[in-house]
């Protein structure tokens, strides 16, 4: 689940910045969802302009969804329709976080774009009516924010997020910038809120996506490298589970490659409202 002010891949946005070279992010809101699980299997990501938005500290309303921040534990209520159906997408999540983190890093070489989690790990409590789920598990928490949009200084990137032994999470972000410069942040965030950064392993190639994204992985050894399964395969993005060693471990990943020239292509943007529709 994505909660965009300001959605980074809402072509809506991008025409509003296009015509006046500045566009207010709270007039470009969504709540993304993605459920996978067989037979139920649902996507929402309706827009919704600074009419439906509200915001506090403890509280981001976007039109009949909402999230809000209480004493230990985050709650998120979805009301929304999924796309291309209109299944009807209605239930709460939980996120208790392990611990909570005040950090943040720069993604690019001038500091524009920063991420950090703000819980690294927690426990997750879904109670949904439609589809019908019902379920607890592991969760991670984190943010991203930009002072422009993605497409100026990135070319791609690859993400993952891997649970090891310990209750000890691991994050890599490898980025590519269209200036030639590589950072890559290889980061592990400790149960008692500490942080430590590692070597990243070698980059190796994974197979490419039915729509031809290469994806890349950071791992230790050429064989252990295996795609579990592809959640989703879009023209510029991939969201995929793998298994990898990691650190000594081996490893179950949560993995994403992004691909910045093919969201921006013309035919990708005509695509994307059909995907991500708009209302009031």
């Amino acid at each position: 689940m994505i909660a965009f002010v300001g959605s980074v891949f809402s072509p809506y946005y991008a025409w509003a910045q296009h015509r006046s070279g500045a566009a207010n992010p709270e007039n470009h809101c969504a709540l993304n969802l993605a459920i996978y699980s067989k037979g139920k299997n649902r996507w929402t990501m309706t827009e919704r302009s600074a009419a439906s938005v509200q915001r506090s500290a403890n509280e981001l309303i976007i039109g009949p969804s909402s999230l809000q921040w209480h004493d230990n534990h985050l709650t998120i209520d979805v009301y929304e329709r999924a796309v291309p159906f209109g299944q009807r997408v209605a239930g709460k999540i939980t996120f208790y976080p392990d611990h909570l983190l005040n950090f943040s890093t720069p993604l690019d070489s001038l500091g524009k774009h920063r991420w950090g989690p703000l819980a690294p790990s927690g426990r997750v409590k879904v109670e949904f009516d439609s589809p019908d789920l019902n379920w607890q598990g592991q969760a991670y928490l984190d943010s991203n924010e930009g002072d422009e949009p993605i497409s100026l200084p990135f070319q791609d990137w690859d993400w993952s997020r891997s649970q090891l032994k310990n209750h000890r999470t691991a994050v890599i972000y490898d980025v590519r910038e269209k200036n030639g410069l590589e950072k890559v942040l290889a980061l592990i965030f400790n149960p008692n809120g500490s942080i430590e950064s590692f070597e990243a392993p070698p980059r190796q190639k994974l197979p490419k996506t039915a729509w031809r994204i290469q994806r890349q992985m950071r791992n230790t050894s050429p064989t252990a490298l295996q795609t579990l399964e592809i959640l989703e395969d879009t023209p510029f993005y991939a969201r995929s589970v793998l298994k990898n060693q990691l650190l000594g471990e081996e490893v179950i990943s949560f993995h994403e490659t992004l691909n910045i020239p093919r969201l921006k292509s013309a035919a990708v943007q005509f695509m994307l409202p059909w995907r991500m529709p708009r209302v009031r």
